[in-house]
C-alpha cells in the first residue's frame, strides 16, 4: 500500500511538474524531484522511466549523483521564483501571507545557490596533439 501512495503522489508531482513548464507560478524544480523521490521509493520501473526521460532525465540524474544543478537552471529558477512571489504578494493583501511568501522565497533561493553547480561540459575544447 505504501509503494501505491508514493507513486500516486510521484504522479500527481510530475503532472504539476509538466504544468509548471508552462505556467510561470508553478514551479517545476521541486515538483521533479519530489517526482523522483517518490518514484524511487514506490516503483523502480517508473524511477527508470523518469530518469531516462528525454525532458527531466539528465536533470535528475546530475542532481541524485550528486553532479549538481546547471548555472542556468539555478539563475533562471531563482528570477521566476521572485518574479512569481512578488506578482503573488501584489495580487494578496495579506500581510502575514506576505511574510510566509518572503521566507518560502529566502529558503528556496538560499538552498539553490548553496546546491553544487554543475560544471559545463567541455565538449570539443580538448587541446589538439
Amino acid at each position: 500500500m505504501t509503494k501505491i501512495m508514493f507513486n500516486i503522489v510521484g504522479t500527481l508531482a510530475l503532472i504539476l511538474a509538466v504544468l509548471g513548464i508552462f505556467l510561470p507560478l508553478l514551479p517545476t524544480t521541486p515538483f521533479v524531484l519530489l517526482a523522483s523521490a517518490c518514484y524511487m521509493r514506490g516503483s523502480d520501473r517508473l524511477h527508470g522511466w523518469l530518469t531516462t526521460n528525454k525532458l527531466f532525465g539528465s536533470y535528475i540524474a546530475n542532481i541524485e549523483s550528486g553532479r549538481g544543478i546547471p548555472m542556468r537552471a539555478k539563475i533562471t529558477a531563482i528570477i521566476f521564483l521572485w518574479i512569481s512571489l512578488s506578482f503573488s504578494a501584489w495580487l494578496i493583501h495579506v500581510p502575514w501571507l506576505w511574510a510566509f511568501l518572503l521566507l518560502t522565497g529566502i529558503g528556496v533561493t538560499v538552498y539553490l545557490l548553496m546546491a553544487k553547480t554543475l560544471a559545463p561540459s567541455r565538449k570539443g575544447t580538448e587541446p589538439a596533439d
